[in-house]
């Protein structure tokens, strides 16, 4: 699925968008994802990770 991360799974969040008048439109929170070369089972692959696993070390980045 697109716009995943394919380290812990973290997808849109979805929501509305309130005017001043309060008028509903619905509207969605993306995840803060970044294409990254990772080492997965051994090999090197591009996969999509979150920052925040990026940050807490579940992503072996590659050069």
């Amino acid at each position: 699925m697109a716009r995943s991360c394919d380290i812990c799974g973290k997808a849109p969040h979805f929501g509305n968008r309130i005017s001043h008048a309060h008028n509903l439109t619905r509207r969605r929170w993306n995840p803060n994802l970044r294409r990254v070369r990772a080492l997965v089972n051994g090999a090197a692959k591009t996969i999509h990770a979150c920052t925040a696993c990026i940050r807490s070390g579940k992503v072996v980045k590659i050069a």
